[in-house]
């Protein structure tokens, strides 16, 4: 355990921070898993509006400086890829 003062301060902030980023995180991977899910299921409309809202949260991540740019743009690519296929 920290004795400096400052120290004591980032901890507190990086227990919140991690929790934060944790629940951005999990809801990029729910979001995606259920578009997926959706075009599995043959549901070509739910499909897309659930896509469309996936490529929105990763976006959001990566306001959030949850994710960088690039990972945030190849993931998003390959779910869109994805998606397609399986409505293909």
């Amino acid at each position: 355990m920290a004795n400096i003062k400052s120290q004591i301060k980032r901890n507190r902030q990086t227990v919140r921070r991690n929790e934060r980023n944790k629940a951005v995180r999990s809801e990029i991977k729910t979001r995606a898993k259920q578009a997926v899910e959706a075009a599995e299921a043959g549901d070509a409309a739910k499909a897309e509006d659930l896509l469309r809202l996936a490529q929105k949260r990763f976006d959001m991540a990566v306001t959030k400086g949850v994710l960088h740019k690039s990972t945030a743009s190849r993931r998003k690519s390959r779910l869109t890829a994805q998606v397609r296929s399986l409505l293909a």
